[in-house]
């Protein structure tokens, strides 16, 4: 049976060793916000949601699925610590934990249905897969309902560190976001990620060298909704609420914006869109409504002179200099 090769080429290991600076100088800067004068709740609150991205980018930019319905994964893991922490008393790690498993268990049922469609079938199966469970999320007791579960204590995480201080809880979430992080690199460049990208490019001649295209699909997809379930856990302590607003469609909506902005199908562009589109929600809410129009103006202009996101621009721009 032929196999697809890993790309051990110049070039790539170039580009391995850019992405590779790119990342300590992102991490450099990161650690270094709790010493400037920039709002820690503000760059936690983007960290949560470039990860969320960047486990949406998986799916999309590298497994060419694009998924409406990823809040789904983002607001059971939230309510499911949510709900080990207040309720049950459990500590972060475990609340964490629960959390994961909740949105692994949900990507795996919607991920069996869902991916047995394409293109905008699959869009559509998820969108639909959200809403059943944003309605049951508004019904059923533990939620609160419109209510949501207020007043989550943050606690001590291993016994040690304090999560009720903001220093603290800063460098958990950064520690967090960028193992994440990692581990989305690594399986985008992976035997795994290169077979995905195949499927991506020609899933007809993926499958004629003997890969079973769904199998891979369905994986990137629990593993997309596993990871998006830890940026919605992490969100929790955060934010120390879980509410409907994270299961609800326009979620979802927002997510593909921050990909689409930042670039689709790049390391780095996630983390930016989602900064970006964070920034503005934070800086511009005295604008109240027309936040969205701007939000809707940033998008359009983004797609008519940067058709690659910001990032993926910078990085064509880049490889013409050289």
């Amino acid at each position: 049976m032929s196999t697809l090769t890993h790309e051990t080429t110049p070039a790539r290991r170039r580009a391995f060793s850019d992405e590779m600076i790119a990342f300590v100088v992102m991490a450099a800067l990161l650690a270094a916000v709790p010493f400037t004068d920039i709002y820690p709740f503000f760059v936690m609150q983007a960290l949560c949601f470039a990860l969320f991205a960047c486990a949406f980018n998986l799916l999309i930019g590298y497994g060419g699925l694009l998924s409406f319905g990823h809040a789904m994964f983002l607001g059971t893991a939230g309510y499911f610590t949510a709900h080990a922490l207040k309720v049950w008393g459990l500590s972060p790690e475990l609340g964490i934990v629960f959390g994961i498993i909740g949105a692994a268990g949900l990507s795996i049922i919607t991920g069996l249905i869902a991916i047995r469609r394409l293109g905008i079938y699959f869009a559509m199966i998820t969108l639909a897969l959200s809403q059943l469970v944003y309605f049951i999320y508004l019904q059923v007791p533990f939620t609160h309902g419109e209510d949501g579960i207020q007043g989550i204590p943050q606690g001590m995480l291993f016994g040690i560190f304090d999560l009720s201080q903001p220093t603290t809880l800063y460098y958990v979430i950064l520690i967090a976001f960028l193992l994440g992080f990692l581990l989305i690199y690594r399986s985008i460049n992976s035997p795994f990620g290169e077979v995905l990208k195949s499927i991506r490019e020609n899933e007809q001649r993926a499958i004629s060298l003997g890969y079973k295209a769904d199998h891979y699909k369905l994986v990137a997809f629990i593993l997309s909704g596993t990871l998006s379930g830890f940026a919605g856990a992490l969100k929790v302590f955060v934010a120390q609420n879980a509410s409907l607003t994270d299961v609800h469609w326009t979620m979802s909506g927002e997510i593909v914006l921050m990909t689409l902005v930042g670039g689709l199908g790049t390391v780095f562009g996630p983390v930016v869109g989602a900064f970006i589109i964070v920034a503005m929600q934070q800086y511009l809410a005295g604008f109240g409504q027309w936040v969205t129009v701007i939000q809707g103006a940033v998008f359009v202009v983004c797609v008519l002179t940067f058709r690659r996101g910001i990032v993926g621009e910078l990085a064509h721009l880049f490889r013409r200099s050289l």
